[in-house]
Formats: C-alpha cells, structure tokens, sequence
C-alpha cells in the first residue's frame, strides 16, 4: 500500500483526468474500506467497555498517527507546507475532532438508530457542498442515489423502533454530518499527497483535540486490563485506522468526494452483518429490506462519472488542484 517516492505528489498521479487504475481497483478499495469501517463499530462496543469514549478514541488515534510518522520516515516523505498543511490539519478538524466530538455528545442522548438515519445524510450533504464550491456536478442520479440509502437507513432504523428525536442533539449530528461531508471534499482536495503523510497529521490533530476533550471530562486514562478490549484497541488502531485511513484517500483520489462519502451508509450495513456472524445478534425483516434499498441507492448513486478522478497534477508540483467540471 505504502511505496516510496521523493516527488510531493506521489507516484502513480498523471496529468490527465483519467483514473489512474481501472474502475475495479477502486471497487475493491471502496468495499475493503466500507469492511473495516463497519468492523469498527463492533471494535468500539468493546472498546467502550473499559475505555471512557474521549479517552478511548483519544489512544487510538494518537497510536495510528505513530504508526503513520514512522511510515513518512522510514519513507522520507515530505511533510505538506502551506495551504496543502492547512488543509491537511482542516481535514483533522472537521473529520476527527468536531466529528467524534459532536457524535459522541449526541449519542448519549439519542438512539444509535436515530444517529444512523443523520449519518446516511452524508452523501447527500457532499454533493451539495462539492456542487456549492463547484467542484462537482449536481446530477439528479446521485441525488437519487442518496435519497434511496437514506430510506434504507430510515427503514432498518424504524424497524425495531429505535428512532428518538430531540432538537438540539439532532443539531448536533447534523452538524456531525457537514462535517464529515466537508472532511471527505477536503480529503479529495489533498488525496495526491501520500496517504502516510496526509494521516500522520489528521490523526494526530484529532487525537490531540479528543484528548484534550478527555481532560476536561475528567475521563479515567488507563490502558485496557481486560484482553478483548485490548484486541479490539490492537484492530481499531491498525486496520480500523490504519487501513481504513488510507483505503479512503486512495479511493477519493480515484472518485468524487460525493461517491466516496457512501461508505456513511454501508457502514451500518457491514456492522449488522457481522453482529449476526460474529456474536449472534439476529438480522431481522426491517433489516434485511433496509439494505437491500441501501445498497440500490449506492449502486444506482454511484455512476460511473462520479467514479471518475478529477485530480490533476499542478504545474509547480505543491498543491493538488481539482477541475470543477
């Protein structure tokens, strides 16, 4: 995954508009990604049986960004300047601090059934913000697309009645979800950079803010004592942020911000799957039909121009530039 290159914009980035592997490569990244995100969710039930929320998620990205500083120098990469470091930290900001922030605020006072449905908002919200800033085009198959997962979402979360609203935390997830729209427009905007680079710094922005969050809610630091939660710390630092991390650059360099940004809505997916695989939680009726309509949405929102890369290599080989149309 990780090849060294002494050129700022890494190896395999040309000039043209053309994805720089074939549509399939950017399937197999897109649905390995969407796996481990949904693992996550099951990583971080353990997780939280032991660690504080803050505390727990603090670790874990301070441990990746680690791995992902050991990467850049055992690489000899160069570290962004400029716009390319400001965007790089933004991307910390808006996709770890004030995401993980904002969730875990709201997810003490709503339903995850209720933070599910916001969440499956989030292609949505990227098109419109990539449309906004001009950087995608506005087509009525993707907004199609990402209405049809929101009803699938809607529908495995109404099921076993699991759906609470309340106004404030609702502000809060939907500002979650900007967020996280904005943090994958952004991760676009920086995805010629190398992935190793590009998260040693988001990770570690974010890991410094939730830990300073920690702090101040006066959360127990301690190492996991008890040998599941420490496994699941061990996978949620390598493949589910390690891996996934850099699965998602690489598939945003190859797709739009807005095609990358499904992976919102299979995640829960991917997660309900697995419970009945791994611990035996059942799928029930509701369930079932809700992700048969997800997965349309995402192959009927995903169409094969959105999979189209729009990163071109600048002039002055420093700041990856996308072309609006």
């Amino acid at each position: 995954m990780f090849t060294r290159c002494h050129d700022p914009i890494p190896c395999g980035i040309v000039n043209d508009m053309e994805p720089t592997t074939r549509p399939s490569g950017g399937y197999v990244l897109f649905a390995t990604a969407v796996t481990l995100g949904g693992s996550n969710f099951l990583a971080v039930r353990l997780s939280n049986r032991e660690l504080d929320p803050f505390w727990g998620a603090g670790l874990r990205f301070t441990l990746a960004s680690l791995i992902f500083v050991v990467i850049v120098v055992a690489l000899r990469l160069p570290w962004p300047r400029g716009r390319q470091l400001m965007l790089t930290i933004a991307n910390g900001v808006l996709g770890i601090s004030i995401f993980y922030a904002l969730m875990y605020w709201a997810l003490v006072r709503v339903t995850a059934g209720t933070a599910t449905i916001v969440l499956a908002l989030v292609p949505l919200v990227t098109l419109l913000l990539a449309s906004a800033q001009r950087l995608e085009r506005l087509s009525a198959r993707a907004v199609g697309g990402s209405l049809l997962a929101v009803v699938g979402i809607t529908w495995m979360a109404i099921g076993p009645g699991q759906v609470t609203l309340s106004f404030i935390p609702l502000l809060a997830l939907l500002g979650a979800t900007v967020c996280a729209g904005e943090s994958v427009i952004v991760a676009k905007m920086i995805s010629a950079n190398h992935p190793a680079v590009t998260n040693a710094i988001s990770l570690a922005t974010g890991a410094a803010t939730l830990l300073a969050f920690s702090a101040l809610n006066r959360e127990q630091w301690a190492l996991p004592a008890q040998s599941e939660v420490a496994w699941a710390l061990v996978y949620l630092v390598t493949a589910g942020s390690v891996g996934l991390f850099a699965l998602v650059l690489l598939v945003a360099r190859r797709w739009t911000a807005s095609a990358t940004a499904y992976m919102f809505v299979l995640f829960p997916v991917v997660t309900m799957v697995l419970g009945a695989l791994l611990i035996d939680e059942p799928i029930t009726m509701a369930g079932a039909i809700g992700a048969l309509v997800v997965m349309s949405g995402v192959w009927f929102g995903i169409s094969p121009d959105s999979r189209r890369s729009t990163v071109s290599r600048p002039a002055d080989n420093t700041t990856a530039v996308l072309d609006p149309g």
